[in-house]
Parts: C-alpha cells; sequence; structure tokens
C-alpha cells in the first residue's frame, strides 16, 4: 500500500513538473517574440451580402414621427455626460430629451439641437443631437424621447469614477456593415458583458451603394445598431469608408454623412476637429485619431495629439489605449503598410508615452502583435526592421466584424516575428480592465452562430507593475536591514 502511495505521489510529481515545464518553454518562446501563431481554423463561409432591407433587423419603429436609429456616446471628458442622438423621419418634432434615475419618472430634461442634410437626390431625416450633462458615476438613467404615442424610452449605465482602479470591459468592433455576419457579431458583442464599444471605423458600407441608396443605407444601419448603441456608449473612430468622396454625383465633403450623424466630445478635449477628440473612461485614456486627416509635423491633429499625450496621468488612469482605423503593423497582404505615414510620425511617440494598446481596423481579419517598434531606422542607418520593445504598445487589428466586402484571408508567409496571432474569421474582442496592474484581452470568433474565444492574454501594466515591483524590492530591503 506505502509503495502504491509513493508510485502515486511521484507520477503526481512527475505530471506536475512536466506542466511546469511545459508552460516554462511557452513563456520562454513568447518572451522571444518567436511563438507567432497563424491560426488554421477554417470556417464555412456565411454569404457576404446585406442584409435585404424588408429584414426586421432593420425595422422602422411604429408610430408618426417616431424616435429611430437612437444611440449614446460619451459626451465630456471624464464620464459624467452622454450625448443621446436619434432621427425623426417626418418633422423635426421636440430635441428634448427627459431622464431620472427611476423607470418612467423623469425628474430633468434637456434640449438638443437638430440637423439635416443632403447627399445627391437624397434627404435625410431630422437629425437630433441632445447633450446630457452632470451625471453621477456608477447610476442608471433611464431616458425618454419623442412626444406622446410616438416616445420611446432607454436605459443607460454611467461608468465607475477616474480611478486607477475602477474595472471595465471594452468592447472592440471594426468593419462592422450590415450583413448576416455583422448581425453575429453584434449578437455576441451584446453577450459579452461589454459596457462601451470602441468602433475602429467603416461603419455602415454605405458608400457601397450608389445615389440615394448612400442615405438609405445609413439609415438602415442606423436601426441595425439601435439594440446596443441606444443602451451603452459607442466611441466612434472614422474610416475610409465614411469619406464619401463622389464627385461623380457632386458629393466632396468627406465625411459629410458621418460627421452629420455621429457626434463626438472634441471640444471637451481641446480638439478643433471632431474626428480626432480623446476622453477618460473609469482607468483608460483613450485617443481617437483620423487615418485618414493630415497627420504630419504641424498640422492641427499633430499639434493636438502632442499637446493630449502630456496630459495623460498614469496615477488617474494607468491604461493608455489609441484608437485609428488604418493598422500601423499588419502581416496581411491587404492593405499591407497603408499604416507606414503614421506611424513614421507617431510611433516615436506611442514608444515614448507607453501606450498600451493600439486597436485598429480596415483589414478584414484578426492580428495580434508582439511589443515591438520600428523607431531606431532613419533612412540612412539603424536597424531596418521591428525589433523587440517593452515600451511599445500592443498592435491589435479587429477589422472582422462582419461587412460585405468579405473576409482577407491571404497573411504573408513566413509570418513575421511581430505578429503573435493572426486569423480571418469574423468576430469581437474584449478588453477586460480589472485593476491599475491587470488587464485580459479576448477575441471571440464567431463560429457559425457560436461566440468561441479562439485568443486571450493576460496584460501587465507596465507603469503600475514596475513600480509596485519597486516598491517590494525597497520594503524587502528595509525589512532586511532591520
Amino acid at each position: 500500500m506505502k509503495t502504491q502511495q509513493c508510485t502515486m505521489a511521484s507520477v503526481v510529481q512527475f505530471t506536475l513538473f512536466e506542466l511546469l515545464l511545459k508552460l516554462f518553454l511557452i513563456l520562454a518562446l513568447v518572451n522571444k517574440g518567436s511563438a507567432g501563431i497563424t491560426s488554421t481554423f477554417t470556417r464555412s463561409l456565411w454569404q457576404s451580402f446585406d442584409i435585404p432591407l424588408d429584414h426586421k433587423v432593420f425595422a422602422i419603429p411604429n408610430g408618426y414621427n417616431t424616435p429611430q436609429q437612437v444611440h449614446i456616446t460619451q459626451g465630456d471628458y471624464d464620464g459624467k455626460a452622454v450625448i443621446i442622438s436619434w432621427v425623426t423621419a417626418d418633422k423635426p418634432g421636440p430635441s428634448k430629451v427627459q431622464y431620472g434615475t427611476s423607470e418612467k419618472k423623469y425628474d430633468f430634461s434637456e434640449d438638443g439641437t437638430v440637423t439635416n442634410y443632403t447627399f445627391y437626390n437624397y434627404k435625410s431625416g431630422y437629425i437630433h443631437h441632445c447633450l446630457l450633462d452632470g451625471l453621477e458615476y456608477e447610476t442608471k438613467y433611464y431616458y425618454k424621447i419623442g412626444v406622446g404615442d410616438s416616445s420611446r424610452e432607454f436605459w443607460f449605465q454611467t461608468p465607475p469614477k477616474i480611478d486607477a482602479d475602477s474595472p471595465f470591459i471594452f468592447g472592440i468592433i471594426g468593419d462592422l456593415g450590415q450583413t448576416y455576419n455583422s448581425l453575429s457579431t453584434l449578437e455576441h458583442y451584446m453577450q459579452s458583458r461589454g459596457q462601451t464599444v470602441l468602433f475602429v471605423g467603416d461603419l455602415s458600407y454605405a458608400d457601397r451603394y450608389q445615389y440615394n441608396d448612400v442615405g438609405i443605407r445609413w439609415d438602415s444601419w442606423g436601426r441595425f445598431i439601435e439594440r446596443s448603441a441606444a443602451y451603452q456608449p459607442w466611441i466612434w473612430s472614422a474610416g475610409n469608408h465614411e469619406i464619401e468622396y463622389m464627385p461623380d454625383v457632386g458629393e466632396v465633403l468627406p465625411f459629410k454623412s458621418y460627421i452629420h450623424r455621429f457626434s463626438t466630445p472634441y471640444l471637451a478635449c481641446k480638439s478643433n476637429n471632431p474626428l480626432w477628440y480623446a476622453i477618460r473612461r473609469a482607468s483608460a485614456h483613450i485617443i481617437v485619431l483620423s487615418s485618414y486627416s493630415p497627420h504630419v509635423k504641424y498640422t492641427p491633429q499633430w499639434q493636438w495629439l502632442r499637446d493630449e499625450l502630456k496630459r495623460v496621468d498614469r496615477k488617474k488612469t494607468p491604461w493608455l489605449i489609441i484608437l485609428m482605423h488604418v493598422p500601423i503593423y499588419n502581416s496581411n497582404q491587404a492593405h499591407f503598410m497603408e499604416g507606414e505615414s503614421m506611424r513614421a510620425v507617431f510611433e516615436r511617440w506611442f514608444v515614448h508615452y507607453g501606450v498600451d494598446f493600439i486597436f485598429a481596423g480596415h483589414v478584414h481579419a484578426y492580428e495580434r502583435s508582439y511589443r515591438i517598434s520600428n523607431i531606431r531606422y532613419n533612412v540612412s542607418s539603424g536597424d531596418r526592421y521591428p525589433v523587440p520593445d517593452k515600451s511599445a504598445p500592443v498592435y491589435v487589428t479587429v477589422g472582422d466584424g462582419g461587412n460585405q466586402e468579405g473576409l482577407a484571408g491571404r497573411f504573408w508567409d513566413p509570418q513575421p516575428e511581430y505578429s503573435a496571432f493572426r486569423e480571418a474569421s469574423y468576430g469581437h474582442s474584449t478588453l477586460e480592465i480589472k485593476n491599475r496592474t491587470h488587464a485580459f484581452l479576448h477575441w471571440h470568433r464567431n463560429d457559425d452562430g457560436q461566440k468561441v474565444p479562439a485568443d486571450s492574454v493576460i496584460f501587465l501594466n507596465r507603469h503600475w507593475a514596475s513600480n509596485l515591483q519597486r516598491r517590494r524590492l525597497k520594503k524587502n530591503c528595509l525589512k532586511a536591514r532591520g
């Protein structure tokens, strides 16, 4: 009996040792940056065409002049305000929002603004934007828009106060469109416990249509996302499909539909353009950049970003996140190196200020990088290739929302050393911030109707993790002296 017990103990010890050894080898490979994974998962392709306009996901709410296309975004710098936007089709009607902290009881009200625009022969509905400010943190608010039988009611939850240890879950979605794959992505995200969407550009893909259908497909997309966007903020960034430069039909003002429909809190962060701005939410400082606006030295976006990075306070917001549409690092043959102009101008700042994550879209696949940089090359000398850099961000491409253009399945082979994981499937990501030291990044694959986590990584916050380590060493030294 004793022999059997000894044998069992030996087996358990050996198995534990074997597991620890395997874990050590995996971590060693990851630290060297040579364990890049190209997923071999093959999904049965759903048809990449837009859902018909008579589908229920685009249903127009009943009633005369009933508010539709309802969505909210953060309305200030620190998360104590929201901008509520909606459209009325028949006439302007009131731009008033009634709201309060109890259902069906609205103690407060605010008046907003109304606008509309034309695109070719299409005339938009009346687009309302209303700012609710002075809100309390961590509070559920109910709000009502419209009048009489045509009114509608929704709710939202404000974030926790700005604090280094405030937990929060962000969803990251890009290149969504309005296909059945898009619907799968949206439904899966709504099951993820995400509290705010960081949207990395290319919204409706309405620009793939012609003439009046451009505006019609913006309207359908607004109704499509309402199931989520009316109840939690979506933080917007613009992509190439928002440019809509169509001189053949007389439309030459870039971002016309996007800017009219989607409000951003750019004035609250001293930006002079709604396409680039910043917010603070819970323990994160989030900066939105515009890939398709001038960003070379001395341009307004360059000057604003220079000043905004200096405002980051890691004692209050330890997690620094940047959103853009075009990825800076990407090993897919689609849109390869299109982000070079922005990399050449901003990458040195990203490394200097210790940006944690840069989320992008554009490429219709998922990819996560190691921490690498290419700031040592100056055309005539220095390293010509990206090298491991602990101060650099992790670059994450999430352009796999589900649009009608389909997936980008052709990756460069062999996989570059800077690429940690890549797969061409539809899905979304979540960033779950636990506290000032830890965050979990997940990518969820839409595996033919099932939400499947395909990539999960735990990240340490470099600013606070290193500070904690130094404090522990100092504490241990003092104990040893005592």
